[in-house]
């Protein structure tokens, strides 16, 4: 899609899958099998200019680790959502809790347990590595990867259209 369109101006709500969207979907372990994940910190950058701008980010992952949990918090993200089987239910339950309608929320995800959300928001975005089925029902790709700057992307076409206001 177009960048000149996209996203809207009414995004209220940014809400990201983490393995695969905000890191590149490996799992690295060490030698005593503490896991352990990579993410970008020029996607870092654009969550907090985000959030600055009144953007609230929210983390929804199937995953449950101590890990995120850590990122969420450095990058002052109030709401880290995890064990999450059923995501579509979860961002349902966000709009109605912050009475937003779907027009105001974009979801990010790369796999196909990230679906069920994109289908519940009025904007959707995948990173360029995401499965084919994910790639084909968002409103926008990335020309970046998952973990590799594709959440820094959407980040700064939101703020674009921010600014522009």
């Amino acid at each position: 899609m177009s960048e000149t369109g996209w996203p809207p101006n009414e995004i209220k709500l940014l809400m990201l899958d983490v393995d695969g969207t905000l890191t590149d979907g490996g799992l690295y372990f060490t030698g005593e099998g503490q896991a352990m994940k990579r993410f970008d910190v020029q996607d870092g950058l654009g969550l907090a200019r985000l959030q600055r701008a009144g953007v609230e980010v929210v983390i929804i992952s199937a995953d449950r680790s101590p890990i995120i949990r850590a990122r969420a918090q450095r990058l002052g993200i109030r709401a880290a959502l995890e064990g999450c089987q059923d995501k579509g239910e979860a961002v349902r339950l966000l709009l109605e809790e912050r009475k937003l309608k779907p027009s105001a929320a974009l979801y990010m995800g790369d796999d196909i347990k990230d679906l069920a959300a994109m289908a519940e928001v009025g904007h959707s975005a995948a990173p360029a590595n995401a499965v084919e089925a994910v790639r084909e029902a968002a409103d926008y790709v990335t020309t970046r990867g998952g973990g590799h700057g594709a959440v820094r992307e959407v980040c700064d076409l939101i703020m674009k259209r921010i600014e522009k206001q």
